[in-house]
């Protein structure tokens, strides 16, 4: 065996950013058994025979075969089930060359058509020339008994296809493009892969690829393109408006601010820019629209998103549903039956969803939207309209069944989202086979972004009425645009806003004060007697230290709620000493600190040890789940929150439990979940809990805004204990930031609609 020893700074692949000073190990040798594969992503694990020695690897590389001669550069790591194995980050790989090990990598099945005995037969003819004969002078396979023409052109096929991935992720390993990120580009473009890149690297920035215009950048840098090259300014100016759209959430960007930027991150003229931004417009790779008399300059997919709901909204504005009744006595009826009372303004909604095809209900906590919700879903089907509900997370659509006593999904879900052979998510449900349903629920729309709400919409039938149900002052969607805000505004759609706050509710401290902080009022923070206090501390070792009582004793003791499942953490950001990341290695080490009997494994950044809280931080439609009584399910979604039951040591499969059912995680998809004792407000969206704590204490400006503390509040079902300083509360109430996306949703309904 021979083991090299090599720098971590040699290569720039994202492992190779936490532990610079840390040294890496290359072993060479041969691939002795595919343990494990991912046909989609690369993730293999295989055993590698050097020398004498045989060692477990895991990493991403695309199509390997047993035989194969492999160099594989890594750290070795302990696995909690297999032991020491190299985690490798990056491979190099030659074809076998022995006679024998030529045999044993065409008897693997590496290349479909030859198997076992195929391989011999071929190996006794041409020897160590196998290979090359394969792949220049497949004729000659046709002499052989078994092979005719046909089947030794396909076999040379499949060959020179393998042999251009490897080409391609050879080429690509020099401008230290990881193996992962070479099999997306491959699929993207086949054997077109490495010409495409070479004659413009700026196409790597494009969607699906996640490599960035840095990165992109640096690759066109080495090949020698000039700063001024017009490919180079066109990829910058549309990585600005990516960039934008996905990290701030805007559906556009003003011509002035769009130019301002990427002159100065190119450092090109203002002319060469200009004239970059007119090629791209020309070519319809931008959109040029004019919103409140300035050029916006558009994405074409965010452009098509907006203008779609807008001529949408517009179109089944104009058409009113035939009448089926007098609505009034239908409420009355729903009184009785449902034994509530409906206020004036709940009535209104009520009548609006009944008249309307289209229809809005908004309003904070305790003033009655679910209520209202039960009365029009129970006319509906009273009416004989076959009934839909949906929210944008699995804890909305949960907490939406709960309220309402009737089955609510995903809008992904009810959109049947599935991935095309390129890993690619895409909706069942479309414009060609539409949703059967005459009426539709949407809760929590404020976190619909406008892409969704374009795809839903499209998978409606004409005929299909909509109510869209949410709170405008609750954060923007994490995507792009802010679609409920605009609707509202636009005032083209009949929209109720119910804000007369009910006697039992206003008896709550919660939703009281969660309306001062929408009025730009400080909480009340002096009570000690109802559920919402205020506890001041005025260092941050003050304010963990007090985070770490509260949920591990105090809470607990005084209330009997539990620390896993009654008890969140809800924190502004991730980062910094009151950051979601120190926070969840401090309350971990707190509530579930290591012990032998508990098994764990590392990943990332972090330890997930049995016992641990912890949260699904991505969509996984296809995850199999099972409950207690045997019945079986497909998907576990983003915000999910569990409890990590087991690690098994033989197999290293994770099993989590999520509410009342469990689900098992193998090593390759371990990195969708996260440690949960402590959650951003973000990813709470959705959720409700019987209690949160709050941890203000101090940010930047940019994490600490009135919205986001509005809804971090309304959150708790019970229970709200804010810790820190009172000065920072009021900074956050006063810090009003919720009109700064760039959107056109708004101004394209005012103007009477988009395009349809």
């Amino acid at each position: 065996m021979m083991v090299v020893v090599i720098k971590r700074a040699i290569l720039q692949s994202r492992a190779d950013y936490t532990k610079m000073e840390q040294e890496l190990v290359t072993l060479n040798g041969t691939i002795e058994s595919i343990v494990y594969r991912n046909e989609n992503n690369g993730w293999t694990v295989f055993e590698l025979a050097c020398g004498d020695e045989l060692f477990t690897v895991v990493g991403t590389v695309f199509q390997i075969a047993v035989g194969e001669e492999l160099r594989a550069v890594g750290e070795w790591v302990n696995h909690p089930s297999y032991g020491r194995q190299l985690r490798a980050l990056n491979f190099e790989r030659q074809l076998p060359a022995t006679t024998a090990a030529i045999l044993k990598y065409l008897s693997s099945g590496a290349i479909k058509g030859i198997g076992p005995s195929i391989a011999k037969k071929i190996v006794e003819e041409f020897g160590t020339e196998t290979l090359d004969v394969i792949e220049n002078d497949c004729e000659k396979l046709a002499r052989l008994k078994g092979i005719s023409l046909k089947k030794a052109l396909m076999i040379s096929d499949e060959y020179k296809q393998q042999f251009g991935i490897r080409t391609c992720m050879l080429f690509l390993q020099q401008y230290n493009v990881t193996a992962a990120e070479a099999i997306r580009i491959w699929k993207r473009w086949g054997v077109t892969a490495v010409d495409m890149v070479k004659k413009s690297p700026y196409i790597l920035c494009g969607a699906g690829l996640w490599i960035n215009f840095d990165r992109a950048d640096a690759i066109a840098s080495e090949m020698g393109i000039a700063k001024d090259d017009m490919a180079r300014i066109r990829a910058g100016i549309s990585h600005v408006l990516r960039h934008n759209l996905f990290g701030g959430g805007h559906t556009y960007i003003p011509l002035e601010k769009l130019l301002e930027t990427a002159i100065i991150m190119l450092d090109v003229s203002s002319s060469q820019a200009e004239d970059a931004l007119a090629e791209l417009i020309q070519e319809k790779e931008l959109i040029d629209e004019e919103i409140r008399g300035k050029r916006a300059i558009f994405l074409p997919d965010v452009y098509r998103a907006e203008t779609y709901v807008a001529g949408r909204l517009s179109l089944m504005l104009g058409l009113k549903p035939p009448a089926m009744g007098d609505c009034n006595l239908r409420i009355d009826e729903a009184e009785q039956e449902l034994n509530i009372k409906y206020a004036q303004k709940q009535r209104q909604a009520i009548s609006s969803a009944y008249e309307n095809n289209v229809m809005i209900l908004t309003g904070g906590p305790g003033t009655g939207k679910t209520t209202t919700l039960k009365a029009i879903i129970h006319i509906y089907e009273g009416m004989g309209l076959k009934v839909a509900l949906a929210a944008p997370t699995g804890r909305a659509a949960k907490r939406m069944s709960e309220l309402s006593g009737k089955e609510a999904k995903t809008i992904h879900r009810l959109l049947e989202m599935e991935y095309n052979a390129d890993d690619i998510p895409r909706f069942s449900r479309n414009e060609k086979n539409q949703l059967e349903f005459d009426a539709l629920i949407v809760d929590e729309l404020s976190m619909v972004d406008i892409m969704l709400l374009e795809a839903l919409m499209r998978a409606m039938r004409l005929s299909c009425r909509i109510v869209m149900v949410g709170d405008s002052d609750q954060l923007p969607p994490v995507g792009s645009g802010n679609a409920l805000r605009d609707i509202i505004e636009s005032g083209k759609v009949p929209t109720v806003v119910l804000d007369e706050i009910f006697r039992q509710a206003a008896q709550s401290l919660i939703i009281m004060n969660a309306h001062r902080i929408v009025r730009g009022e400080v909480p009340d923070l002096t009570k000690r007697d109802s559920d919402f206090f205020f506890m001041p501390r005025y260092t941050a070792a003050q304010v963990k230290s007090t985070l770490v009582e509260l949920v591990k004793t105090r809470l607990p003791t005084a209330y009997g709620l539990s620390p896993m499942s009654d008890i969140q953490v809800l924190v502004p950001g991730r980062k910094g000493e009151i950051g979601t990341n120190e926070l969840n290695n401090v309350l971990q080490l707190a509530l579930n600190p290591p012990c032998d009997e508990k098994a764990e494994r590392a990943t990332g950044s972090f330890v997930l040890r049995e016992g641990d809280k912890v949260m699904q931080i991505k969509n996984n439609y296809d995850i199999i789940w099972k409950r207690d009584n045997g019945e079986h399910g497909t998907g576990v979604f983003n915000g999910d929150v569990g409890v990590l039951e087991a690690v098994d040591r033989r197999s290293g499969v994770l099993r989590v439990r999520f509410e009342d059912r469990t689900t098992e995680y193998s090593l390759e998809n371990t990195d969708e979940l996260e440690l949960a004792y402590a959650v951003t407000v973000h990813k709470s969206q959705g959720s409700e809990f019987r209690a949160v704590v709050i941890p203000i204490f101090s940010g930047a400006p940019q994490l600490f805004y009135r919205n986001l503390l509005y809804t971090a509040v309304t959150r708790a079902r019970e229970l709200v204990v804010i810790v820190g300083r009172e000065e920072a509360v009021a900074a956050m109430v006063n810090n009003n930031k919720k009109t700064k996306r760039y959107t056109g949703l708004c101004e394209f309904l005012k103007n009477g609609g988009g395009v349809f």
